[in-house]
């Protein structure tokens, strides 16, 4: 292992990059301090947020198992465990298992008049998150499945917390914010695709980067202005809101929007678009923020 270089396996589940796994937990939190019981038990945060890393390491460790023979022809991917040798299938296979075993045990754990429902939503999931690395062999928007598997971060937690996925308002602030969550995700997902267009093209992979083309901005922006507004509107119609709500949700949501604007830039670097993905965890956690303080007005 090269000096100051992570374990393999830990980089194999992307545990030493802590963006990519805030990122997931960031809706979580947007759930449980949108639920009617706020703020959420300690030992259910604590049971959610290792549930989401054993998930996301699970779908990091299936994501470099299909694309073990592409990873090695693409720049940004060319020195993951699988690609480079320093791992192999076995191995791989192995902190599959252990992942999904956590995430189940974290589902044991939760709440019994919850936990039924939360496992069946666990196991909906599932295919999602094992199909996604496989998306962008077939379908021109993978991220969109990405997408969809980052809802199930919103729908678990509610369930976990309310006991079902309905409650007043008629499951208007839960469908909220899943839309906040898929939007969301789309657009950072997008941009963190931008950098990989040109890998991709000559490899004849697909990418809602690649199929947007000189749309994908816009896309971009409109996602993230999607998001806000329906966090706010969830915000509304659970009867929340306050001053350092709105002052914190619009100082992320005009950052949101400015990040989105220098996507239109030409020609740039690829660290710009590794930069604009560590910025959305910060402002998503912003929004996170702005949430919790709507719940304590």
């Amino acid at each position: 292992m090269a000096p100051g270089r992570a374990p393999a396996w830990l980089e194999l589940l992307r545990w030493h990059k802590p963006s990519g796994r805030l990122i997931l937990l960031i809706p979580a939190g947007w759930a449980l301090w949108l639920g009617p019981a706020v703020p959420p038990a300690a030992s259910l945060v604590g049971w959610i947020v290792l549930g989401g890393l054993a998930v996301s390491g699970a779908g990091c460790v299936a994501n470099d198992l299909w694309d073990r023979r592409i990873d090695p022809l693409v720049a940004r991917t060319r020195h993951r465990p699988l690609a480079d040798g320093r791992l192999g299938v076995g191995t791989a296979v192995t902190l599959l298992l252990l992942c999904l075993v956590v995430a189940l045990a974290s589902l044991l754990a939760l709440p019994a008049a919850s936990r039924l429902l939360c496992v069946g939503l666990a196991l909906a999931t599932l295919p999602l998150v094992l199909l996604y690395p496989s998306a962008k062999r077939w379908f021109a928007f993978p991220q969109l499945v990405l997408a969809l598997c980052w809802g199930f971060a919103v729908l678990i937690p509610w369930a976990a917390a309310q006991g079902s996925l309905l409650g007043a308002r008629g499951g208007w602030p839960l469908l909220l914010t899943w839309l906040a969550t898929v939007s969301w995700t789309f657009g950072f997902d997008t941009v963190y695709a931008m950098s990989d267009r040109d890998d991709d093209r000559r490899l004849g992979v697909r990418s809602s980067a690649l199929s947007l083309g000189r749309h994908a901005p816009v896309a971009v922006a409109l996602c993230y202005g999607l998001t806000s507004a329906a966090l706010a509107l969830a915000v509304v119609l659970q009867g929340r809101g306050g001053l350092a709500f709105w002052l914190t949700w619009a100082a992320a949501s005009l950052a949101m929007q400015q990040q989105a604007f220098r996507l239109f830039r030409p020609s740039q670097a690829a660290s710009a678009f590794g930069r604009h993905f560590a910025g959305q965890v910060r402002l998503g956690a912003l929004l996170l923020m702005a949430v919790i303080l709507s719940s304590a007005a």
